[in-house]
């Protein structure tokens, strides 16, 4: 598996934690930045991963922002993109099995280093289920026709 990750400046310290978690699992992956905690701008951040994860350069993608939903927004703006806004396990864990989300959007704001941990662990080992689900994914697809 080979995952993108960015965050804007709201996100730098979560995003630390996550590729910290990434090394600790040794999952291969990009950082996108940034690497100052200067004001940037979530869209210009969310827009590379999303586009190299709709493109299969990635397999999935993880965005950080202050509360997760200017990077989860803007990602979903991509086409081939579901990205999840998840705060906790079982989100994360219904995200990849029911939704087959390709982008985790999480908020440093929101929620502490140690669960989001527990998040990305969780949202990068489940499975997608199918089945059932496979029609709801196609259809959520669709709407991007």
């Amino acid at each position: 598996m080979k995952i993108a990750i960015s965050s804007d400046h709201g996100g730098n310290n979560l995003r630390k934690e996550i590729v910290n978690l990434l090394n600790e699992l040794g999952i291969d992956y990009k950082d996108f930045g940034p690497q100052t905690d200067d004001s940037v701008d979530y869209p210009d951040y969310a827009a590379p991963v999303a586009e190299r994860v709709a493109n299969g350069e990635f397999d999935r993608g993880i965005l950080i922002c202050g509360t997760g939903i200017g990077m989860s927004i803007s990602a979903n703006k991509v086409k081939g993109i579901r990205c999840a806004l998840v705060h906790d396990v079982f989100s994360a864990k219904a995200t990849r099995g029911h939704n087959d989300s390709n982008v985790l959007a999480m908020g440093e704001r929101v929620i502490g280093p140690g669960l989001a941990r527990e998040i990305a662990k969780t949202w990068l080992t489940e499975e997608f289920e199918g089945g059932r689900h496979e029609k709801r994914v196609q259809k959520i697809t669709a709407l991007e026709q």
